[in-house]
Parts: C-alpha cells; sequence; structure tokens
C-alpha cells in the first residue's frame, strides 16, 4: 500500500524519511553498504517534481530545507547554533541549515528573515547562499509549475501579481481557436504547428488512454482486445483492424472538430492537452504582469526575507523550502537578481524537469544511480551536520509480501513490513527470545503519520457525467455503505491490535481529528438514503452486513438504477452495472482492505452488481493509472503533514489559485470546500481550525470519493547483526523517523 503523494516542500529531510520503506531483491555483498528495503520507484527524484512517498525519500536523501522539525513535528528556528527541546524525559538539540525570525508587523503583513549558515556547500562543492534559496521559490511560484507542491498558495505580497499575465501555452492556443488571425503572441507556423500536428498526436494518445481504460476495465466482461472493440463499447464506430489513429478521427468527426468539448466529454482519464509535448506546456505571457515577487527579497549573500499579507497557518510547511543548486538545476547565466532575471525563464520548466531522474543537493548522500530496481547513494562528505558513518546505502525495490523475510535471510538490513498479526508471529519466531525485540530483529513501532483509505474518482463514478449530482453521490454511497462495514472485519483480521478503524478521512495522528465525543460525530457511511440509521447496537455482524446491502439498494434506487426483489437489474443511462477495484496486493491478497473488496465483491454479485477485484503484482501500475484517472475504486494509504491542511488532497481552484496537489485522484469540485481549505489557512487558532475541517470532512464524506478505513502503526525492522542500534536515531516518533539522523547510523 501506499502513503502517496503529500509533497511536503519544508521540513522534508526530517519528516519523509520516516517510515515509508519497503523492499528486497538481492543483495550485493558490502561492509560498507547499508541496504533498505522499498516500494516501487517511479524515478521521478525532482525537488520540484517528485510524487509518490518513496520517489520522494530517494530525492530528501540528497536535498535539504531551509528549517527541520523536532520529535513532535514543531518547526526549528534557530537552526543555526541549534534548540535543544526535550521529548519522553529526554533533552535534544535540532540543528538545520539555517535561523528564522519571525515579525507580525502592524499593518497585519507577516515577515519570515531567514538567515543562512555561510559554510553550507552542495555535494558537488558548490557553495550554497541566497541566490540558491531565491531560484528555488521562484521556481515553485512559477505560472507553469506543476509539481504538487503549494508554495504559491501562501499569501506572500506580490505573488498574485507576479503569477497573472501569463497562462499555459495551450490554453490561450485553444482559447482563440484555429482560425485564429491575430500572431501577436505565436507565429502562424507554430498555430499551424499545434492545430495540424501537435493537437493530432495528442489526440491519438487521448484515444489510446480510452482504449487502454476500456480493455482494463471492460475487456474481459465485453471480450473486447482491440482499439475497434473498445471504440465501439465507448459509443464510436471504426474499422476493424482500426488504430486509436482512426478513433480519435472519429471523436473528431462526431463533434466537428470541436476538441474541447470532445477531450472533456469524451476522456477516460486526462485531458488530451496532458498528451501533448512540453513546449506547448510552457507559459506564454498575454498581458502584463510584475517582473519579480515583491515579498520575497535578498537582504544579503546569505539571507532572505519573505512576507506574507496576512497570517498563515501553514507557512512552516510550505515556506521553508527545500534548497535547490542554482547552477545545477537552473542556469547561473540566467540569474541576475538585480534585474530580475532567477534561473531560468519564466514560464518555461524544461531546465528543471531536465533534471527529474538525477537528483543533487545538500543533504547527506549523493545520488549514484537507479538501475534495475536499485538507488544507490554515497555519503556526501560535505554534509553540514558532518559526513555520514556508512559510505554507501542502497535502496531495493520488490513487492511487500518479500520484506520481512528479506530482512530475516539477510537480503536486505531495514525494511517495513505490514505489522500484521502474522508478521508478528514471524519475528517472534526469528528471535531467540520469543520478542519483538531480539537478537535477529530489533522492531520499532509508531503511529502512522497518515491512514488507509479507499478511493473513488468522481469522473470515473457518476451518473450521465455529472460529478456533483446528487444521484451521482448516491452511486458512490452504494459502494461506500458495503465497504465500510468490512472495515472491522478486515482491520482486526489483518493488523489486530496495531490498527484501529477511523471514521473521517484524516489521520488519527492529528490535532485536528474528530473524536468520538465530539458534537456531530458520526461512524462513516452508516446512514441509510432517508438519513436514517443503518445499524442498531444489539445487531450482529451477520445483521450488519445484511442492512448495508439493503441501505445499499436504497442508495442505487435513489441513483436511478432499476432494483426488483433486492436485485438491480438495469443502470440508469450514463451508468453501468460493472465495476472494477484497483488494490496493490501483490497479486496474493496481501492488503489491509483486500477483505473489505472480497466481502464486498460477492455481497455486490448478491444484488446484481458486477464486482471486479484487480489485485496487483506491481504497485506503481495503480499509482501511474491514478495519475491518468483511469481507476473507478481503489485502495491505498495517504501519508499526511504536520499540519491538516487539506489543499494538496482536495482544493479544486477558485478564481486566484490554481488546483494543487493530488486532487484529480478524486476529481471532487466544491466551491464550499474551497472556501473552509482557505479560510483553514487564515487563521492560528486551532479550536476554530479544527471546527472548520470537521466541515470539511463533512463535505468529503457527502460526497463519498474516499472511505477512511484504519489508522495503522508503522512497523520499521533492523537487522542488529548488521546495524549499529546504539547510533540509530533514538526516539523515532511519527515525526521523525528512523533516517532523521542518518549521518550518525553506523554498521557493525
Amino acid at each position: 500500500m501506499k502513503a502517496k503523494k503529500i509533497l511536503v516542500v519544508a521540513l522534508i529531510v526530517v519528516m519523509c524519511l520516516t517510515t515509508v520503506l519497503a523492499g528486497c531483491g538481492k543483495k550485493e555483498a558490502a561492509n560498507d553498504t547499508l541496504v533498505v528495503g522499498y516500494s516501487y520507484f517511479n524515478s521521478k527524484f525532482s525537488p520540484f517534481f517528485s510524487e509518490t512517498a518513496y520517489d520522494q525519500d530517494v530525492m530528501a536523501m540528497t536535498q535539504i530545507s531551509l528549517l527541520n522539525a523536532d520529535r513532535q513535528g514543531q518547526v526549528v528556528l534557530k537552526g543555526i547554533e541549534g534548540e535543544t527541546r526535550s521529548y519522553n524525559g529526554t533533552d535534544y538539540t535540532y540543528y538545520g541549515p539555517a535561523d528564522c525570525t519571525v515579525t507580525e508587523n502592524a499593518d497585519g503583513t507577516v515577515t519570515y528573515d531567514f538567515k543562512l549558515r555561510e559554510d553550507l556547500v552542495f555535494s558537488d562543492g558548490e557553495k550554497l547562499t541566497a541566490d540558491d534559496v531565491i531560484f528555488s521559490m521562484y521556481v515553485f511560484a512559477d505560472p507553469a509549475f506543476d509539481g504538487a507542491a503549494t508554495f504559491f498558495t501562501l499569501p506572500i505580497v506580490g505573488m498574485e501579481e507576479y503569477r497573472s499575465g501569463m497562462d499555459l501555452f495551450y490554453n490561450l492556443l485553444m482559447a482563440k481557436g484555429k482560425d485564429n488571425t491575430d500572431f501577436s503572441l505565436w507565429t502562424e507556423a507554430e498555430q499551424n504547428k499545434y492545430w495540424n500536428e501537435a493537437i493530432p498526436a495528442a489526440g491519438e494518445k487521448f484515444a489510446q488512454s480510452i482504449i487502454d481504460y476500456v480493455i482494463t476495465n471492460y475487456g474481459a466482461a465485453y471480450g473486447v482486445s482491440d482499439a475497434q472493440g473498445a471504440a465501439g463499447l465507448w459509443g464510436f464506430e471504426i474499422p476493424a483492424g482500426g488504430t486509436a489513429k482512426d478513433f480519435w478521427d472519429a471523436i473528431m468527426v462526431a463533434y466537428d472538430g470541436d476538441v474541447a468539448t470532445a477531450s472533456a466529454t469524451e476522456k477516460a482519464s486526462n485531458e488530451i492537452y496532458s498528451f501533448l509535448d512540453e513546449e506547448w506546456k510552457a507559459g506564454k505571457a498575454y498581458a502584463e504582469s510584475a517582473p519579480k515577487i515583491a515579498g520575497i527579497e535578498k537582504t544579503g549573500e546569505y539571507s532572505v526575507r519573505v512576507t506574507l499579507k496576512e497570517v498563515s497557518a501553514v507557512w512552516y510547511t510550505q515556506l521553508p523550502v527545500i534548497i535547490t543548486p542554482l547552477h545545477y538545476y537552473g542556469s547561473k547565466d540566467l540569474y541576475d537578481y538585480d534585474n530580475n532575471k532567477f534561473g531560468f525563464v519564466k514560464g518555461d520548466m524544461s531546465l528543471m524537469k531536465a533534471k527529474t531522474t538525477v537528483p543533487m543537493g545538500a543533504g547527506a548522500y549523493k545520488f549514484v544511480s537507479f538501475e534495475n530496481g536499485l538507488v544507490r547513494f554515497e555519503a556526501n562528505d560535505k554534509y553540514f551536520l558532518g559526513a555520514p558513518k556508512i559510505k554507501n546505502i542502497q535502496f531495493l525495490e520488490s513487492s511487500d509480501a518479500e520484506k520481512l523475510n528479506g530482512l530475516i535471510t539477510g537480503t536486505v538490513d531495514v525494511t517495513d513490513p505490514s505489522i500484521s498479526d502474522e508478521a508478528v508471529k514471524t519475528i517472534k519466531a526469528a528471535n531467540s527470545n520469543g520478542e519483538l525485540q531480539g537478537d535477529k530483529v530489533v522492531t520499532s513501532l509508531v503511529d502512522n503519520l497518515g491512514y488507509g483509505y479507499i478511493g473513488m474518482n468522481a469522473t470515473q463514478m457518476n451518473i450521465g457525467g455529472v460529478k456533483d449530482s446528487a444521484a451521482s453521490k448516491n452511486l458512490r454511497k452504494a459502494f461506500a455503505t458495503v465497504f465500510s462495514v468490512y472495515r472491522d472485519l478486515a482491520i482486526d483480521s489483518y493488523y489486530g491490535e496495531r490498527a484501529a478503524v477511523i471514521n473521517y478521512p484524516i489521520s488519527n495522528t492529528s490535532w485536528a481529528a474528530p473524536q468520538a465525543a465530539d458534537p456531530g460525530y458520526e461512524v462513516a457511511f452508516s446512514k441509510d438514503v432517508n438519513g436514517n440509521p443503518i445499524y442498531t447496537s444489539d445487531m450482529t455482524a451477520e445483521q450488519k452486513y445484511d442492512a448495508a446491502l439493503k441501505a445499499a439498494l436504497g442508495y442505487f434506487e435513489a441513483a436511478g438504477f432499476k432494483v426488483e426483489n433486492g436485485k438491480v437489474v438495469a443502470a440508469p443511462e450514463g451508468g453501468t452495472l460493472t465495476y472494477t477495484a484497483w488494490i496493490p496486493a501483490d497479486g496474493t491478497g496481501d492488503h489491509p482492505s483486500f477483505m473489505i473488496f472480497s466481502e464486498a465483491d460477492k455481497a455486490l454479485d448478491s444484488i446484481g452488481i458486477d464486482f471486479i477485484v484487480k489485485d496487483l503484482t506491481n504497485s506503481s501500475e495503480l499509482w501511474d493509472a491514478l495519475d491518468a484517472q483511469q481507476v473507478q475504486i481503489w485502495a491505498a494509504a495517504w501519508g499526511a503533514t504536520v499540519d491538516p491542511d487539506m489543499y494538496q488532497i482536495y482544493f479544486s481552484g477558485d478564481e486566484t489559485n490554481l488546483p494543487g496537489g493530488s486532487n484529480y485522484e478524486y476529481a471532487i469540485d466544491d466551491k464550499d470546500l474551497n472556501k473552509l481549505i482557505l479560510a483553514g489557512r487564515k487563521t492560528s487558532d486551532t479550536a476554530v481550525r479544527k471546527a472548520i475541517y470537521k466541515s470539511a470532512l463533512d463535505i468529503v464524506i457527502d460526497w463519498a470519493v474516499e472511505v477512511p478505513v484504519y489508522q495503522r502503526q508503522n512497523c520499521i525492522i533492523f537487522n542488529p547483526q548488521v546495524v549499529k542500534m546504539e547510533t540509530v536515531t533514538p526516539d523515532i516518533t511519527t515525526f521523525y523517523g528512523w533516517m532523521a539522523e542518518i549521518e550518525k547510523t553506523e554498521l557493525k
């Protein structure tokens, strides 16, 4: 399962290197190498564009952020001299690359003055200065930036003025149309190339995405295995032996050449624009905009000031950016602070994207290579906290099923098996003392900064293409009701006492998580279509299952399905009786939510719904398909941040902000939710913020795009015959993982 895509630009070294490990393949013999078991990588190791938690960990090994955090997730403002704070009865001193002075001004603005250490260097020996900080901030703030980070949403003075007047090239071309005769912003040759070459090429890929989606989700049920069959199921006719190009041509004929409408209406995943080459995704200025961000100021060779227009409760998770090397990711020739040049051409991400697979920074380790499922690092002797004790580290990818056995047999030295009852028995059996801490395996358990969930994509799971209609919500609630009733059975069976079922889509480690004693607290999806409780306190488990299924029939009927004699017999126009759920369970059912899907399969089948469970052997298949919005239903896990800010998961845009983060997975689009998310950022009063986020969570539940499943403990296991345990980070917490002080860890 995956703690997926919460890209925390701030505090990344401390917070990303926590607990998202997996692992194993073949270990190379070496006495100066630590092998860490990992799950599959997507090769996006960029500090700007990494997405998965696993890719982010590779990136974080090579990077540092302006500020770090302590064991309780609190920001360290005096990193140069260090701050000493007590945890669990022990004093610890925390260091970072910079100091930060926060000043709330009389006019309501807030200034953050960052002072860098003056001895910082990148792993290649180049000095780290304020120019690198400025460059990094401008990349994250650029109008064409399409990574997951949301630095640009901070209320920095001048941010809106800098980002205005520019749009993506393809947006402007599409708005003008193919018959445009105004060539003040581009040439006629560029326009012709776009409409006559780029759009047809992207259209072919767009059509292929529909073909892939249909074959994946409905191929077996309908005997479809080629483009002609897929197009037919999608409502288009193409000749036998036809191709994706033929399919796209048929779509264009049907829509009389209206690319925008065809893309929005017929998409199976992303719209056609995502399939365009990068040149069309660059920013293009169409009006005057500010040449710089007034609130970002270089105040010295090693100092930067950032001014916010107002208090931001989330500043500490977004403002202390990763400090990336200007000379590596950008261009020194394009940097001239005094003349508003910041290391790259505004609106052009090509320089940064060219280095996506090969990260470089000032972190504890230098990236060497990624080949055959193995990421290699070597120690950065120039690391500001001291040269790491371990010369080489390797991240070795493999399936979750191999992790525990890999450590016991010596394939890997550290990994994180899902801590099921079976895993506990195996660990205890491996140790001569029969305990979790022993001579072969040392176990660390902490609450996971995240939670497990079942997701539904509103673009895929709706009636008639309308995501937010009552019918579409009722469709999703039908499934959510059935999934929810099996949560206790599945989680108790898989985790035992090491996990608990949750009822809101937020980690229980957060202070904002609703508690059972709070006003308005409800068990997720425990009411029928009329708002009445589905369950009573005296029901047996079997009675609850029957009651949930009956309630689901009510939701299906309200969604427009025809129900007769306790069965769904027909779908409404724009609906279907067949649905597919993806789950990365290694092809063996090894996943906390697999039993939920298995029981739901039997229950839904009994009422006429064809529910297909797709058990993936390689989890990266799911992440790629989610990126493309090709999945109806799936099971995964979110990684969380110290702050409960919901922007990156649920925000869908407003008049001044572009969509950010991973909302495309759910495709939720709710103006009231957007307003609550922004309101939660504008106050530091935790009581007020908790009430705001409770209202936001209620909206998410009403959309039924996410079923909260479990809060688990993380299990990190070490081989004490290889790792010198007394040198591993002490007092590991949810916010301060075992690799937070990786430079101090030693091998025996």
